[in-house]
């Protein structure tokens, strides 16, 4: 199943909308200290963001590498991750199981974010083309 370039082209540009600012909230949560009111506001926020983001790329057909289904790549994985991931860790804080909480929201910027942003610079991907011009 191909998707229509422009509706393709709308999920990759939400999708940026929502990881961008994710990754730079990820960061700043995971340096500043915890527990805090303002932690906890911003990560719902950071949380929300990412439960969008994974959501959107489950849309978003593979383009790079063997597809399942004709559709999903090895990347989709990491979505799955951050879908299981997240819920998890809010659950966890809510119960006050903080290495829980840790564990899985370490999991998901390190898995979410830095390993799929990895990904997404391999050539043949939007991402590596708009950076580097290929």
């Amino acid at each position: 199943m191909t998707l229509q370039p422009t509706l393709q082209m709308t999920l990759i540009y939400g999708h940026l909308a929502t990881v961008l600012p994710a990754a730079v909230l990820g960061a700043w949560l995971l340096l500043r200290p915890k527990g805090s009111p303002m932690h906890r506001l911003l990560g719902k926020a950071y949380m929300s963001l990412m439960l969008v983001t994974a959501l959107i790329t489950l849309f978003i057909e593979a383009q790079v590498g063997p597809q399942f289904l004709s559709h999903f790549g090895a990347i989709h994985l990491l979505s799955v991750l951050v879908i299981y991931s997240v819920p998890r860790a809010y659950f966890a804080a809510k119960a006050g199981d903080h290495r829980t909480h840790r564990s899985n929201m370490l999991g998901v910027y390190l898995g979410g974010i830095l390993i799929a942003g990895a990904f997404t610079l391999v050539p043949g991907r939007y991402l590596n083309g708009l950076l580097f011009g290929g």
